[in-house]
């Protein structure tokens, strides 16, 4: 079982979302910073193409659209479900730098079911 915010971990969660439907114009770079983990901070990105995540990789990517930073507890709530993503950036517990409007395009696939189905699966194989 991959590691949470591992790159074993953003390879396998990529693989199983592959299956995900296309969705034109839903693309974008994604910049993630979790702080303050067991390992210290962790930075990792993702880049969707039309609704399908083409790459998912720790580091940083300077050309980001859009930014977002959780406290390493708040993102493992989010990714246990025991937190929404949505809730978490209205309370403030996940701050968002960059192209807003983007981000705001994107929020609708969260609420799709082959996105929760997704996320399910990717809880499965996590070891937190």
């Amino acid at each position: 079982m991959p590691k949470y915010l591992s790159q074993a971990w953003l390879d396998e969660s990529r693989a199983l979302a592959q299956d995900q439907p296309e969705r034109p114009g839903a693309s974008a770079t994604m910049q993630f910073v979790v702080t303050g983990g067991p390992d210290g901070d962790v930075k990792y990105y993702w880049r969707l193409q039309d609704g399908v995540l083409a790459e998912a990789s720790l580091g940083e990517l300077p050309d980001a659209e859009v930014t977002m930073t959780s406290t390493y507890q708040d993102s493992v709530a989010i990714q246990k479900g025991e937190l929404d993503a949505n809730a978490a950036f209205m309370q403030g517990k996940t701050k968002v730098t960059g192209n807003m409007g983007k981000l705001m395009q994107l929020m609708p696939l969260t609420m799709a079911p082959e996105y929760r189905a997704l996320q399910d699966k990717v809880r499965a194989i996590t070891e937190y």
